[in-house]
């Protein structure tokens, strides 16, 4: 794949067992204006046929041993297979582009020297319920927009919010910032963003490169991913420090879902509410997680593999559990 003109450029997927999503990632990429000079897929040891349908595609697929898979590591080795790229684009497997110019308006945002990160609209899965809908319709919205390390300081948690399920990175500015981080439960992309505007980067959303990507979780799994998220601020407590806490954007979410439920969808209330006391609840536990014991944090966490390293690591060091 070779871009046609401008700065050196590598698309970078993670992937395991994609499956059926695997072809059509591969047929809509197939299909994109813009081809990355590299095209670098992170195999973390699929036992489908996920690998060769990437390879017969032209990808240059790199096996990532799966019990070492971490979210900021893993893309961060993607980064440093490609040396020679200015711009690195990141997808996930199940994030679709929705037409034949979403990487081509997600890149042309890089254009300003100013921005370090560009990341696209992600649109609900056409199967997705009016929950999971206005999910995405709250975070990624019509509308551009431009945050600047001046602006960033009144939108408050915001502000560092981010996605690598698209996204494009000026290579200067991720290398600036050490790159990816390691180790973290997951959220390396807010992490990212927020060291981007602290170090004087401005972020891009461009609402007109979309792609569609959304989930049908269960409330037992958000409960998980919301854990997930209060460890991620409690661990990294400079994000709440720097541009605010979570709570005023989870009650202008709740402003949004409420006014959307009740025109679209009014017998789904009952179960929004059950959901976000849930959530709620799992995230003020991230938060207090210092204080659990980590085989209670592994059962409430969707990354039960980042806790058994931890555990890995405390018996290392003579700890036990």
């Amino acid at each position: 794949m070779l871009s046609d003109a401008g700065p050196r450029s590598a698309l970078i997927i993670p992937t395991l067992n994609a499956g059926e999503l695997a072809d059509q990632l591969i047929e809509a990429l197939a299909r994109q204006s813009f081809k990355a000079d590299r095209f670098l897929v992170l195999d973390s040891q699929s036992t489908d046929a996920t690998a060769e349908k990437f390879r017969k595609a032209g990808a240059t697929v790199v096996e990532v041993q799966r019990a070492s898979f971490d979210h900021g590591g893993t893309r961060q080795h993607g980064a440093d297979l490609c040396t020679d790229a200015e711009i690195l684009i990141f997808l996930t497997q199940d994030a679709i582009p929705a037409d034949d110019h979403a990487i081509a308006r997600l890149v042309g945002a890089l254009a300003d020297p100013a921005i370090g990160v560009a990341y696209g609209r992600q649109l609900p899965r056409p199967e997705a319920d009016s929950i999971e809908a206005v999910a995405r319709l709250f975070n990624y919205p019509a509308a551009d927009q431009i945050v600047t390390p001046e602006t960033a300081r009144s939108m408050g948690i915001k502000a560092s919010f981010c996605s690598n399920s698209f996204a494009a990175y000026r290579a200067t500015a991720l290398a600036q910032i050490g790159g990816f981080p390691r180790g973290t439960i997951f959220g390396e992309d807010a992490i990212v963003a927020g060291r981007l505007l602290l170090a004087g980067w401005s972020k891009a959303y461009v609402s007109a490169a979309a792609v569609v990507h959304s989930h049908g979780y269960r409330i037992a799994e958000e409960a998980r991913r919301y854990f997930d998220v209060g460890v991620l601020h409690a661990r990294e407590h400079w994000l709440r420090k720097s541009f605010g806490r979570a709570e005023g954007e989870a009650m202008a979410f709740i402003r949004m879902q409420m006014i959307y439920l009740l025109k679209h969808d009014p017998w789904s209330i009952a179960s929004a509410a059950v959901r976000l006391f849930a959530k709620y609840a799992a995230y003020r536990l991230g938060l207090a997680e210092s204080r659990l014991p980590i085989t209670f944090k592994r059962k409430l966490s969707m990354s039960p593999r980042f806790w058994r390293r931890q555990e890995a690591v405390l018996q290392e060091a003579g700890f036990g559990r």
